[in-house]
């Protein structure tokens, strides 16, 4: 678990993607959205991954666990929020599907990581 950078964790890269990957998916919604919920969603994603960042950045496992668990709830959100940009058609069940696959692959990790940073050390 010890890592130099927070750019040493393979959550960390995967956030990464997944935000990048937002950002592809939420270019192609209308216009009107650039200030609704397009924003919201890529807020949410960019979350995830500056959260991971900033928790381990600072060198001590209680205020890791903290941020690994806001990324967590902006987890929740941004899969909230593609549920809702599905249930209004701008994007394809497959899309879901496939941004739901990444959400759950980086909940395992982060709460694999909370569960390491819980034992005695």
């Amino acid at each position: 678990m010890k890592s130099t950078s927070y750019r040493d964790l393979e959550v960390w890269k995967k956030a990464i993607s997944l935000a990048k990957t937002i950002y592809e998916v939420t270019c192609k919604f209308p216009a009107k959205e650039n200030y609704g919920l397009s924003i919201q969603i890529q807020r949410s994603a960019v979350s995830v991954a500056a959260n991971i960042a900033e928790g381990q950045a600072r060198n001590s496992r209680k205020e890791f666990n903290y941020f690994l668990n806001i990324s967590l709830g902006s987890l929740a959100e941004l899969e909230t929020l593609l549920t809702i940009a599905f249930e209004i058609g701008y994007i394809p069940q497959a899309t879901l599907n496939e941004l739901h696959g990444t959400t759950d692959e980086i909940t395992r990790m982060i709460k694999g990581i909370i569960k390491h940073l819980s034992k005695p050390t």
